[in-house]
């Protein structure tokens, strides 16, 4: 790495020369330098400096076999070779992506036979607000294009997927939003649920759609979408009753439902699809991420069949797509991927194993720091509050930037999580040894012991 370490200022100069970097404040990291990442196996990555990092993230949410994996490799390699790309406009196909199509079907939910490709989280969204709009009007139902979302729900950055996601922050940039869209609060109980109980704020929550389908007219409501669990939003998981009582809503006023499992997808919460583990029957859901374990941009939306067979039977094309819908390459990846979850069992080593073996060590390392106030999470998603006063649940002030100071201890001593405001949030590969889970729990702990440190020399 020596070599290496004499190019990382000519590299962080040309980066900030030439690179606009996404969610990004580019003054402030052209000043500081980006951290220049040159190469990554299993669940590390190594910096220009040498440094190595555990990655608690899995990239993005979306390295779930680790990185390295030359099953995804060679599978990219050989596809590149024979076909490296063709499109599927044109009435063509090829075999990858159709074989692709049939995998997904295979391990989604319900009725949820037919899939359709793009080529990231985002890109499934806004296919999704125009399929669900389109199959509406095929049943004669024009007005019944308003979609429903969540405050603080994420669902992407491109104008459909921001208008449809509920961050506030988003919304003022790129003014103005896409019209016909609606927002109810999220079920976040420990942070909103003041004296209420769990199980009455899952209820208040779930009440607040039918109170805003009643406000918006049941005619004129498309569907509700919402993430499993939230990611972006700082893994907030849901009291258990929430979706249940959503799902009957949406029934009473036949609307559809979209679940966003970009991030709960392929096995991050124990099963296939978050859906699954927490019983949601959808009509429709995004994927992407863990799709290809990141090694490729692909995403797809699996369609079922009530509003697939209307698409089919409209007699006029859908007039949406992409240059990249199902790329050879990337279908070959995602295929090898799924066959690599099955082969080495990986759901279940989420469900019954790993998953259960991080929640429990989570707990028995933080839950009594003064900082951590709540510890939430399903299999190998996670997430905490830091709070000021754990006992009275009081905040920091605004002037006290807790999250970035903690991600950037844990920056500098070798593990990667994110903060989401005033939350950290974590979902490393699946991959991950119950020794890695020990690396990842205690180096946690001691950026903690050191963020409480830096905020009382504030």
């Amino acid at each position: 790495m020596a070599a290496e370490n004499n190019n990382t200022q000519a590299w962080q100069a040309l980066d900030a020369k030439h690179h606009l970097h996404p969610f990004t404040d580019t003054g402030a990291l052209n000043q500081k330098g980006a951290r220049v990442i040159t190469k990554a196996e299993g669940v590390y990555l190594w910096d220009s400096e040498g440094q190595k990092m555990l990655d608690g993230m899995a990239g993005l949410w979306c390295v779930n076999m680790g990185y390295g994996r030359q099953e995804l490799i060679d599978a990219a390699y050989e596809q590149m070779k024979t076909l490296p790309f063709y499109n599927t406009f044109f009435q063509t196909t090829h075999l990858p992506v159709a074989k692709l199509a049939q995998a997904i079907a295979d391990v989604t939910p319900g009725d949820l036979n037919r899939i359709f490709f793009a080529n990231s989280g985002s890109e499934a969204i806004d296919t999704i607000i125009r399929m669900v709009r389109t199959y509406w009007v095929t049943q004669g139902k024009p007005y019944k294009n308003t979609l429903i979302g969540r405050e603080n729900g994420y669902h992407g950055s491109t104008l459909g997927g921001a208008s449809l996601g509920g961050m506030s922050g988003m919304h003022k940039q790129g003014m103005p939003m896409v019209g016909g869209i609606e927002h109810i609060r999220q079920p976040y109980w420990y942070g909103e649920g003041g004296d209420m109980t769990e199980e009455a704020f899952g209820l208040a929550c779930a009440k607040a759609l039918e109170e805003r389908i009643l406000q918006v007219g049941p005619d004129n409501v498309a569907a509700f979408i919402g993430e499993p669990i939230q990611g972006a939003g700082g893994v907030i998981v849901p009291p258990a009753n929430y979706w249940a009582e959503i799902q009957k809503i949406c029934k009473k006023y036949d609307i559809l439902l979209v679940t966003d499992e970009v991030i709960c997808g392929f096995g991050r919460t124990g099963s296939w699809f978050g859906s699954q583990t927490l019983g949601i029957e959808p009509d429709l859901i995004s994927m992407a991420k863990g799709l290809s374990s990141g090694y490729l941009p692909i995403s797809a939306v699996a369609v079922g069949d009530r509003v697939a067979d209307a698409l089919e039977t409209m007699g006029e094309d859908f007039n949406h797509g992409f240059t990249y819908s199902g790329h050879p390459a990337a279908a070959a990846v995602a295929l090898a991927n799924i066959e690599l979850m099955k082969k080495e069992n990986i759901v279940e080593y989420v469900a019954k194993d790993i998953g259960p073996y991080l929640q429990k060590k989570l707990r028995e390392t933080l839950q009594d720091h003064p900082l951590v106030g709540t510890i939430d999470g399903v299999g190998l998603i996670a997430g905490f509050a830091l709070m000021k006063d754990k006992t009275t649940k009081e905040q920091f002030p605004s002037d006290i930037d807790v999250g970035y100071i903690c991600r950037e201890h844990c920056f500098n001593n070798g593990l990667i999580i994110r903060a989401v405001g005033s939350r950290m949030v974590m979902s490393p590969p699946l991959v991950i040894t119950h020794a890695e889970v020990d690396e990842l729990c205690e180096k946690t702990k001691y950026c903690l012991d050191l963020t409480l440190e830096s905020i009382n020399q504030l």
